[in-house]
């Protein structure tokens, strides 16, 4: 397709326009002397119906999540509570993301959102979070639409998730980009008909390219 065919540009939010926790989980591992990938290994294990997938579903209450990773996690080989798992989730957002948002929308394409999320934490980082949730609530703002998965009830990789956002935006699936950190979440976009981006761990500057040279327009 050619990049004036484009009309959207759909974007995962976790790891593209923040830093990615995996990276935070890696340092977790080597501090506890874990296996590498332990944490996402367990995740991965049970992809659709683990505590993870339940908790950002908006099926589990933190105390039901907190206690059923505890226990994913020790029947693996090494129990890590739901508690210590969430606080490796804090991350920083990528400024030049939010750029290429900005410049996105600036050059009269759509944007949409779809995002693996979960709420009801507990209360000892409610203030951190409330401050980290105003700056992510102000780059909400700039999209068209945004599909949380601890709101809608469904997550990626789930097809249905990517079939909403598509409803949103009364578009067809070979008119959108779709960004994303994980292969995993790529795979049913791409089924679709989407054209997919992986975004690396760490440095975005070739995604960004990547997304300028589909797009035919300067993104940084």
């Amino acid at each position: 397709m050619t990049a004036g065919a484009f009309k959207a540009v759909i974007f995962d939010f976790g790891g593209v326009f923040t830093t990615s926790p995996v990276e935070n989980f890696a340092v977790y591992e080597t501090r506890r002397g874990l296996p590498e990938r332990f944490i996402g290994g367990v995740i991965k294990a049970r992809l659709h119906d683990g505590a993870f997938a339940r908790f950002e579903r908006a099926e589990l209450s933190f105390e039901e999540f907190d206690a059923q990773f505890s226990a994913e996690t020790r029947a693996a080989g090494h129990e890590i509570s739901g508690r210590d798992f969430v606080a490796l989730l804090d991350v920083a957002l990528k400024p030049e993301m939010i750029e290429v948002l900005r410049r996105v929308k600036r050059a009269g394409l759509r944007a949409g959102c779809i995002t693996n999320n979960f709420e009801g934490l507990d209360p000892v980082r409610s203030e951190r979070k409330a401050k980290g949730d105003a700056a992510i609530a102000a780059v909400f703002a700039l999209f068209d639409h945004v599909i949380e998965s601890s709101k809608a009830g469904v997550r990626k990789p789930e097809p249905r998730i990517y079939e909403m956002m598509l409803e949103a935006l009364a578009l067809p699936a070979s008119a959108c980009v779709f960004l994303d950190d994980l292969g995993v979440n790529l795979k049913p976009a791409q089924a679709m008909g989407m054209h997919t981006i992986k975004v690396p761990f760490g440095d975005v500057r070739p995604a960004i390219d990547a997304l300028s040279s589909t797009l035919g327009i300067a993104l940084r």
